[in-house]
């Protein structure tokens, strides 16, 4: 299969085609950007180290790589300031996402293409591209909490001294201010994270509140995440691949999951092949879903203030 990377200059692009690569799963890695030049020296040097790591085709280059694209991963965008939300954003990166978006489909994708969207604030612009590409809903999917997760069980794993891959517990709702915590599924190993040892339900919000900094944290000390997001990238798409049609918190237009209608944000996911297979209402506590709802609630506003913009 083919993934090709739009903003593939950038340091998430980038990494996100390191990641691809290392994983060896891709047959062929185009690195898509406004500056061609930077895009063909990031393939060039990939292409150096696939003796090393798989059997891949890695190209530099333009639109002309989207209409033979399996997947198109979309990471172009303005990167947030420190201290600046990710829905402040939308002004300022509604436009170059639209024309991306008006390219992209001019370029004429496979009617069969998944698109993933990993520019911020992302579910407001998963939304948009859901309405605009002329794909089915269901193949249009935003990174959503999927990065958030991997941030959640990293901090927690950290803090008990626990195995990271066997640390489950999962963000949903908005990648950003009004993202939810679900402790009520959280475990390492196949054991309850409440019955795990050195557990202090003390830790729960002092957690939560670095993982929804996290980002800032990062942009703050090195300007800008890289090498987690690239992996969460690779979650995603690795599953769509590999037809795992495993459970992500990816962001996807909902229609009636946990009650919230016409926004797109992170519930529950089985990703495969054809993108989004299900929305699953899992069993969660009440405060959880009212948590999603007003998350929801508050991304719907948001949307009500942006779509005028493009329309």
């Amino acid at each position: 299969m083919k993934v090709s990377i739009i903003g593939a200059g950038g340091l998430v692009g980038s990494c996100a085609a390191y990641a691809l690569q290392c994983g060896g799963l891709a047959r062929e890695i185009a690195l898509l950007d406004v500056n061609v030049e930077t895009a063909v020296g990031h393939a060039l040097d990939l292409q150096h180290g696939s003796p090393s790591t798989a059997d891949q085709t890695i190209v530099g280059g333009g639109y002309e790589h989207i209409p033979d694209s399996d997947i198109i991963c979309i990471t172009a965008g303005l990167r947030r300031k420190p201290d600046e939300s990710r829905l402040d954003l939308i002004n300022r990166n509604t436009d170059l996402f639209v024309q991306i978006v008006r390219d992209v489909k001019a370029a004429g994708p496979k009617s069969s293409a998944i698109v993933l969207v990993v520019s911020n604030p992302v579910d407001i612009l998963t939304y948009v591209a859901a309405g605009m590409l002329g794909l089915p809903t269901e193949q249009v999917i935003g990174l959503g909490t999927q990065l958030d997760t991997i941030r959640f069980c990293s901090l927690i794993a950290e803090q008990l001294k626990a195995p990271p891959t066997q640390t489950k517990a999962l963000i949903l709702g908005e990648h950003g201010d009004t993202m939810v915590p679900i402790w009520s599924s959280a475990a390492i190993g196949s054991l309850p994270l409440e019955k795990f040892p050195g557990w202090n339900p003390s830790l729960a919000n002092q957690l939560f509140t670095r993982t929804r900094g996290s980002g800032a944290e990062v942009i703050k000390r090195k300007g800008g995440a890289g090498f987690a997001v690239g992996i969460a990238i690779r979650d995603v798409i690795d599953a769509v691949i590999l037809d795992r049609q495993c459970l992500l918190p990816v962001s996807s237009v909902q229609s009636g999951c946990y009650g919230i209608h016409d926004v797109a944000l992170s519930v529950p996911t089985v990703v495969g092949r054809t993108g989004v297979m299900d929305q699953l209402e899992i069993d969660l506590w009440p405060k959880e879903v009212q948590g999603l709802r007003a998350s929801g609630a508050a991304l719907r506003k948001t949307l009500d203030t942006v779509l005028p913009r493009i329309s």
